[in-house]
């Protein structure tokens, strides 16, 4: 089989979904796996959702309002008859909705957020499956939770793999077009669990490399696997070629094009990895595969905004030996604060970090009691992959620049967008 995956950009508006069905007629649909994100910007609706649910908010009730006015339009703008069945099945996942929020007992954040969020993925499936079978072309909607199975760690699953590949390989159609969600799985009690942000694309590398596909295609609206954010960046080039290996250290320093845990498995069965244009289907894009140079050769640059810079020194000025490094990890590990940069010296300690659980406030009162604490918050953190001198100068130019750090190969800079805070 081969795997497609088509993200929220792909499928925003009912012309985005014509537009996959038109894709699919001319790149070929037979013994594909369809995996598809949630419509446009509906996570971040969901996740509004969620959180005035939690704040037992009045605003509750018009946030689910948005999220239905919106997929009702696409219902419209795709359907002729509202007497199509699509219209009752929608209804229904909305009760469901509204259903899980009356019943629901649980003061777990992570635990709602993954029942509620989930929604997205099952309501655009559902709609591209019915749409496709309106025009003709035959498909089997699979609800992807009873093949991904995971531990509790909702927000942030880890996979099963055992039972994740004895379900797809017992259960998967194949010589047909199968469509399922992304981003999702479940645990032992049959909940729902999320795999992290942009994890269609990690949904995607699971199937194939349980199905032992031919390949994995990921559909953006950029034309393959550019060497800058072109939303950050002037003249960005497309790169027709890369390897696995260059790949993950571009994922690694926060590429969002390819997510991070998408290629390990891809790269275990040597499944290559093409990323391409939905708007121009037919283009060759990027392929991602083993031991391919980097073609051209070229600095890459990549921008993760929004970063906190945590500085530790020693309140005696002794030296931050193992011992405490191994300390603060195990803090950093525990706070949930993703590390993207590190840097020390005798009696100070410096790491770049991303809080996307929020739980800074809470470590910054434990560090307190053995260290002095430093942060600055809204920082970015710019990476250039096999850097120049000419551009390591464009990137540090008009910038405060709090820390550098360079290897043989990758330069990293610190700079400073707030005022620091103590």
């Amino acid at each position: 089989m081969k795997v497609f995956k088509f993200g929220g950009a792909s499928v925003k508006d009912a012309q985005g979904i014509e537009n996959v069905f038109n894709v699919l007629q001319k790149v070929g649909h037979e013994n594909v796996l369809l995996v598809i994100s949630a419509m446009g910007k509906t996570t971040n609706a969901l996740e509004v959702v969620v959180k005035n649910y939690m704040d037992k908010s009045a605003e509750l009730q018009s946030s689910i309002q948005e999220v239905k006015k919106y997929h009702n339009q696409i219902l419209l703008d795709l359907f002729e008859e509202e007497t199509h069945e699509i219209f009752f099945a929608v209804n229904k996942l909305f009760a469901d909705l509204e259903s899980f929020l009356k019943n629901n007992k649980s003061p777990n954040y992570s635990f709602v957020y993954d029942q509620v969020v989930s929604m997205g993925e099952i309501l655009s499936t559902t709609i591209v499956s019915h749409y496709f079978n309106y025009r003709g072309l035959h498909n089997e909607w699979t609800d992807v939770r009873e093949f991904i199975k995971t531990d509790t760690t909702y927000r942030d699953a880890v996979v099963d793999w055992e039972q994740t590949q004895q379900n797809i390989a017992k259960n998967i159609k194949k010589k047909t077009l199968v469509i399922t969600q992304g981003f999702l799985g479940s645990d032992e009690n049959n909940f729902t669990t999320t795999l992290g942000r942009e994890g269609s694309d990690y949904t995607a590398a699971i199937f194939a490399y349980c199905l032992n596909a031919e390949s994995v295609t990921i559909w953006k609206d950029v034309p393959g696997v550019l060497n800058a954010d072109p939303r950050y960046f002037d003249n960005a080039i497309l790169l027709n070629q890369i390897s696995y290996r260059e790949a993950i250290e571009l994922a690694f320093y926060g590429a969002t094009v390819i997510h991070p845990k998408t290629l390990q498995p891809l790269q275990r069965k040597e499944i290559p990895l093409y990323v391409k244009s939905f708007l121009n289907p037919l283009l060759p894009g990027t392929s991602v595969s083993k031991g391919a140079d980097l073609e051209p050769h070229t600095s890459c640059y990549i921008v993760k905004k929004n970063q906190l810079l945590i500085s530790l020194s020693s309140l005696d000025f002794s030296f931050i030996m193992e011992e405490n490094i191994s300390e603060i990890f195990s803090l950093l590990h525990k706070y949930k604060m993703k590390v993207h940069l590190i840097q020390n010296s005798a009696i100070s300690f410096s790491v770049c970090a991303d809080d996307k659980f929020g739980n800074f406030t809470e470590l910054k009162s434990i560090l307190d009691r053995k260290f002095k604490v430093t942060y600055n918050e809204n920082v970015s953190l710019y990476t250039i992959r096999h850097f120049t001198d000419k551009s390591a100068k464009a990137i540090a130019q008009d910038k405060d620049i709090l820390v550098r750090q360079v290897s043989r190969e990758t330069m990293q800079i610190v700079a400073k967008d707030k005022p620091v805070n103590e």
